[in-house]
């Protein structure tokens, strides 16, 4: 079974930097966009930025000049590194995958969401 797992969130001043990892693990044929997501309580989730296998990269405006997105293919996994953060940017961060499984099946999962809170 495919799944998605994440690590690297917490409690950072304004400022602060914090770096959100998420491996996938099980029995992939291929991975294709990896990207993360955020929400906010009330709120609709929302695109953070995204990562193709050919390594492009897409940002929600608000995030870019601040956070990086990167993959390491062989290891299946993605990272968020997030300088300068903001208060605005404390939501719940979630791991996303689009993929094919070893049973040749289409996918797209999720993490199970990792906590980001900016605070002083």
């Amino acid at each position: 079974q495919v799944q998605l797992v994440e690590s690297g969130g917490g409690l950072v001043q304004p400022g602060g930097s914090l770096r959100l990892s998420c491996a996938a693990s099980g029995i992939i044929f291929v991975i294709y966009t990896m990207g993360w997501y955020r929400q906010i309580p009330g709120k609709q989730r929302e695109l953070v930025a995204t990562i193709t296998g050919g390594g492009a990269t897409n940002y929600a405006d608000s995030v870019k000049g601040r956070f990086t997105i990167s993959r390491d293919n062989a290891k299946k996994t993605v990272y968020l590194q997030m300088n300068s953060l903001k208060l605005e940017d404390t939501a719940v961060y979630y791991c996303n995958a689009r993929l094919v499984t070893g049973q040749l099946l289409n996918g797209d999962y999720w993490g199970q969401g990792t906590q980001v809170t900016v605070s002083s």
